[in-house]
């Protein structure tokens, strides 16, 4: 079967691996036990806009004045332009509490990955991550833009160059801007699904950026035809019943689902996905299970989650059991929490591809990373 046919044919399993499950794209997933997060207010002269930092352009960032929304004085929301990306984008920002209190103070800085079909307000479903000892940094990361510098730029989506974005603006845009800790030691990428290949992806590419990398039910091994089939299905925007299914607890009420959005070649990310005549090169170049990419991060700390209770997670625990076994050959300390069916991370996780399974677990993962930033001093 071709691998085009696979990805139709699997897009009721895996088109998931790059969303969230039980929610419209536009709206992050209720966990049970979890107040959902309040509605964006666009910034005016009633909303807390003075506590605010002072974001200037720079790194080919333009910030679009007026359109920064505030949820909270720690809690925020720029939409910013770049030549690197067609249209416009969204930054957010969780700051500590004592951000404002402690103006001498620098801070740690984590930046987290959202899923495909998801946003920057999917973060409010993990609320670990809005943490006091650290700086939190949600960019946006396309419906299906899998952190990568496209191959094509001439298709619906127009420019795509997410990798450049993030790696040589988005990071800088932020040092420049607030007060963190501009090192490696104190500076982590975290992601889910479609984010967490881009965690481990970006923490090969730029070990001197990131020293801490964690991916949650992960597709970071692009040596299984699932995973790549996943790709596919986001190309071709492949939602197929399991939108369908999706929708119809979404918050929303509309009965539609955005899916992915426009159709693109499927050669449109990563080139053609076929092992033959080394067509496959730039799949097998950036895949973060291949050994010579794991080597680069000998000096990171590494955490790896996953369920293995739903057609989802099945995959991502084979992924991520690859990963860890391969860290291991090579002598690299890791961590993997494999929770199985959910019921040893918390009542909420059902083993499966879901914010009821990643919030516990970032709570799992924060204070272990805080300690982390905490003693590199």
């Amino acid at each position: 079967m071709s691998l085009r046919r696979t990805a139709a044919a699997a897009a009721l399993t895996l088109a998931a691996l790059t969303g969230t499950t039980a929610a419209h794209a536009d709206a992050p997933e209720t966990v049970p036990g979890v107040a959902a997060a309040p509605a964006a207010a666009t910034a005016s002269p009633s909303a807390p806009v003075a506590a605010l930092p002072v974001f200037t352009d720079g790194h080919g960032l333009t910030v679009l004045p007026g359109a920064t929304q505030v949820h909270s004085p720690t809690d925020f929301t720029l939409t910013v332009t770049t030549k690197q990306l067609s249209g416009q984008h969204k930054i957010r920002v969780l700051l500590p509490a004592g951000y404002d209190a402690a103006p001498e103070r620098r801070w740690p800085v984590t930046y987290f990955l959202h899923g495909g079909g998801g946003t920057v307000d999917d973060v409010a479903a993990a609320p670990a991550l809005h943490s006091d000892s650290m700086i939190t940094v949600v960019p946006d990361g396309g419906l299906k833009g899998w952190y990568a510098d496209w191959l094509m730029q001439n298709t619906a989506e127009g420019a795509a160059n997410w990798e450049t974005f993030h790696l040589t603006q988005v990071v800088p845009f932020i040092d420049a801007n607030l007060r963190t800790r501009a090192d490696r030691d104190h500076r982590a990428v975290v992601g889910l699904s479609m984010g967490g290949y881009g965690s481990l992806h970006y923490a090969e590419a730029r070990p001197d950026l990131f020293g801490h990398v964690a991916a949650l039910s992960g597709g970071i091994d692009f040596g299984m035809a699932q995973v790549r089939a996943a790709v596919l299905a986001t190309e071709l925007n492949l939602t197929g019943a399991w939108c369908a299914v999706s929708s119809s607890s979404s918050t929303s009420g509309s009965g539609k689902c955005t899916g992915y959005g426009p159709y693109v070649d499927s050669d449109a990310i990563f080139g053609s996905p076929y092992p033959v005549f080394n067509a496959d090169r730039v799949w097998r170049a950036v895949d973060p299970a291949a050994p010579a990419n794991l080597a680069k991060l000998s000096r990171t700390g590494i955490t790896l989650y996953t369920g293995n209770n739903d057609i989802i997670d099945v995959h991502t625990e084979a992924a991520s059991k690859t990963v860890k076994a391969r860290l291991d050959q090579l002598g690299i300390a890791s961590r993997l929490v494999n929770y199985g069916n959910g019921a040893s991370l918390a009542p909420s996780c059902n083993g499966g591809h879901n914010y009821g399974c990643w919030a516990p677990a970032f709570a799992d993962y924060v204070p272990r990373l805080e300690a982390a930033f905490a003693a590199a001093g």
